[in-house]
């Protein structure tokens, strides 16, 4: 793998979108605790799709989302995400 620019905008960007989740998963988190307007299941789905890590991070951190059905794409997510970078790394 050959560390040149793009590659590093690219990992940056993903541990944003990772970084995205986890935030996003605990304010969802924070808002069903206070009764505030939460955030969308779809939203938080895509979320975790894109950036499964953080999701996952924050479903373990946060105790949120952990009995909801729907939500256990979210191992599934991250399990495709590190296929597809074996794949790249090949």
């Amino acid at each position: 793998m050959d560390w040149d620019h793009p590659t590093l905008v690219l990992l940056g960007a993903y541990l944003l979108v990772n970084l995205v989740a986890l935030i996003m998963y605990g304010f969802d988190k924070f808002r069903a605790r206070a009764g505030g307007r939460r955030i969308s299941e779809k939203n938080l789905l895509i979320l975790a799709f894109f950036g499964p890590f953080g999701a996952l991070a924050g479903m373990k951190w946060f105790h949120h989302k952990t009995r909801k059905a729907l939500f256990m794409l979210v191992p599934i997510f991250a399990v495709l995400h590190i296929a597809l970078f074996v794949l790249l790394l090949m």
